[in-house]
């Protein structure tokens, strides 16, 4: 029995290994863009949302405030919002990425840029609110902005503010100093 002394290194691919190596990968690209379209859609994905011309700036978190707070500062339940902007930070967009119970709310980073990454978007705003109506951040919520902060330098998706509405006011963690 003889052992290999010397570790396996393959053959250097000819220029037409090459080159039918990259056909199968362009193949199988156009597959899975097929495949991702016909799942768009199945499930009624927006591929190419209409975007009205009048849609409104946020350029401060008063703006935010003034677009959603009286709605958001009047709801039983949390409530976890974002607001989807362009380059020129338009509203392009708003979601609901949770709807809880009067005492909180769990999410992941991966639900609040879910709709971010399909839009394209650059940027966005998280607002949620609180049903006790004290617009105070929470430690939850103070460590959740950090955590968006930190996936969304990943994601290369700005997190512009993160706003807490209550009835009693609003906080905007980004003027406090909370988003790196």
């Amino acid at each position: 029995m003889s052992l290999l002394t010397e570790p396996f290194q393959p053959e250097p691919a000819s220029h037409d290994e090459r080159q039918i190596e990259r056909q199968a990968l362009l193949e199988a690209l156009r597959r899975n863009l097929h495949l991702l379209g016909e799942l768009a859609i199945r499930y009624d994905v927006e591929t190419r949302p209409e975007r009205p011309a009048n849609m409104p700036s946020v350029h401060r978190s008063q703006a935010v405030v003034d677009l959603i707070g009286d709605e958001m500062s009047r709801l039983a339940q949390e409530q976890v919002r974002v607001l989807l902007l362009d380059r020129q930070h338009r509203v392009t967009g708003q979601r609901t990425i949770y709807q809880g119970n009067g005492y909180g709310a769990l999410v992941r980073a991966a639900e609040i840029f879910r709709p971010a990454i399909a839009a394209a978007v650059p940027s966005i705003i998280v607002a949620h609110n609180h049903p006790s109506g004290n617009p105070e951040p929470s430690q939850a919520d103070i460590e959740l902005t950090r955590d968006l902060a930190q996936a969304g330098k990943l994601l290369a998706i700005e997190l512009v503010d993160h706003i807490v509405i209550g009835s009693d006011g609003w906080t905007s963690l980004g003027a406090q100093g909370l988003i790196p």
